[in-house]
């Protein structure tokens, strides 16, 4: 690496990672300000991924060279166990529970979630001249414009769409509105939709699960992933062309349901469809990765992989039939798979299995190869992360929850800890995780696993994370002054408004 480039990202790391803060120190050229590739996959579980669970027969070979070339982040959260509320803090740097979204998530008509004004990991690039990208699944809400007297469904395609990504930062937005078994059916081309959603679909089960509703006629769900993983390549291939670096959210649509993998993965993991759409995500990232390496911006291009939550996929006992007997099934004998690895419940739920996920880092010549990072760290980091990386200002008044990662990429010793992540469930129950601490405010899951609980039931459950990953064993009678300091510390950052330092 040119020692100009390793000075910068040396100074850009120093004392940054408490604060969120970003350097003094102004890179002169695009060198200095890499390209950025966030992929963020839809419900892939901690466990699909042979690299980080050597069980797994499901084979993922681009993943795992991706993770050889860089940095694993073993200790990896979503802000929330489910879809929506990660993405806000994708790319706000903000819980989305600050805001109007306290649980669940929004529809595919639903209104905007996004404060208008907020600044955005890409309205932050763009003041260091970033050229800033989405393609995927949105999934925050759309200014959907309706026809004259109309209600929710009733929509003027022909009309431009108002507050999608484009309003808040993105140059160039190539999306679907929601998760791709919620209606409407559409692409929408910086704002407006490709063609109108003139035919309908219909509702199927498991593993095809899709809600009925308006397509467009182009609209094929199987060949969705592939439709945009042409765009994001586009988008590569064009931008690298151009003297200004480039940032792309590259948001896949799977392997959440429906669980459609294209034809030429079908039936080759063994593991059933859910297998083999794993093994679609693997090659759209490889796909990526090899655009990358085509438009000759590899070595100057930080690659993140991720995944939105936990995966939906239950374990089952022995002697159950599961996915692999009958492909309607839901879910895997540990003997056959464990999307999961050894984390307890599923995406939805406060425990492990919901928002533990995988955090893959890849910088050729800047974060070393084959290395591990076992610190906590959380999806609201992004954005204080890419503000550190590109040199930009980070506003007092944005990424409110955003921690600068950089200096954990970079292998720093001394790197200061992060403060307490928040988890957040399906249904609003919130989590604290301090150290090797965590810290259950309910007595169920908030989510899937019965029972499930309601946010702030008693008694609270304490887990030793370092001792008990499974989540097996309640500790809070044998440590009451925890309870009472995390108890503390998630009213504090409630009230306040922020956990990072203003």
């Amino acid at each position: 690496m040119p020692m100009k480039r390793r000075r910068f990202l040396q100074m850009a790391g120093i004392g940054l990672a408490a604060a969120g803060c970003t350097p003094l120190l102004r890179a002169g050229s695009a060198a200095d300000r890499p390209n950025i590739v966030y992929i963020m996959a839809d419900d892939l579980g901690y466990g699909d991924l042979h690299c980080l669970n050597p069980a797994s027969t499901i084979p993922t070979p681009h993943l795992d060279r991706l993770a050889a070339s860089g940095m694993t982040f073993t200790d990896a959260h979503s802000p929330s166990a489910v879809c929506t509320p990660t993405r806000y803090g994708v790319v706000t740097g903000r819980y989305s529970w600050r805001g109007r979204l306290k649980r669940g998530v929004l529809f595919g008509y639903s209104e905007p979630l996004i404060e208008k004004g907020r600044p955005t990991v890409a309205s932050i690039l763009k003041t260091r001249g970033y050229t800033t990208g989405v393609v995927g699944k949105w999934h925050l809400g759309l200014g959907w414009p309706l026809k004259p007297g109309g209600k929710k469904e009733d929509i003027d395609y022909t009309r431009p769409v108002t507050q999608g990504p484009n309003a808040y930062g993105f140059d160039y937005a190539y999306v679907i509105p929601a998760s791709l078994d919620m209606p409407p059916y559409v692409y929408i081309d910086n704002g407006q939709v490709v063609e109108p959603a003139t035919a309908r679909a219909k509702g199927r089960p498991f593993p095809a699960y899709m809600r009925a509703g308006p397509r467009s006629p182009g609209f094929n769900h199987i060949e969705t992933l592939d439709h945009l993983l042409g765009k994001a390549t586009g988008f590569i291939a064009k931008q690298a062309r151009e003297p200004d670096p480039f940032f792309l959210y590259f948001a896949l649509t799977t392997p959440h349901k429906p669980v459609l993998p294209a034809t030429r993965f079908q039936a080759k993991s063994g593991l059933g469809p859910y297998g083999d759409f794993i093994m679609q995500v693997d090659w759209t990232v490889g796909q990526v990765v090899d655009a990358l390496v085509k438009a000759r911006v590899r070595d100057n291009t930080l690659v993140i992989v991720t995944s939105d939550n936990g995966s939906f996929m239950f374990r089952y006992p022995a002697g159950k039939k599961d996915h692999v007997d009958d492909a309607g099934i839901q879910g895997y004998r540990p003997e056959h798979h464990t999307s999961a690895y050894v984390f307890r419940g599923t995406k939805a739920d406060i425990y492990e299995g919901g928002h533990h996920v995988p955090w893959i880092v890849s910088w050729p010549g800047t974060v070393k190869a084959g290395s591990t990072c076992r610190a906590t760290i959380c999806h609201v980091d992004l954005t204080a992360t890419c503000a550190a990386v590109a040199g930009a200002d980070l506003p007092a008044e944005a990424a409110e929850d955003s921690f600068n990662t950089l200096p954990l990429m970079l292998g720093q010793d001394g790197a200061a800890r992060r403060p307490p992540v928040v988890h957040h469930s399906a249904n609003g129950t919130f989590a604290i995780r301090d150290g090797k601490w965590k810290l259950v405010f309910s007595s169920g899951s908030g989510g899937r696993e019965k029972p499930s609980g309601k946010p702030f039931d008693t008694p609270y459950r304490l887990f030793d994370m370092e001792a008990d990953i499974r989540e097996t064993t309640d500790v809070a009678a044998k440590h009451p002054e925890v309870v009472q300091r995390l108890t503390q510390t998630l009213e504090a950052f409630r009230q306040s408004g922020r956990s990072r330092p203003a």
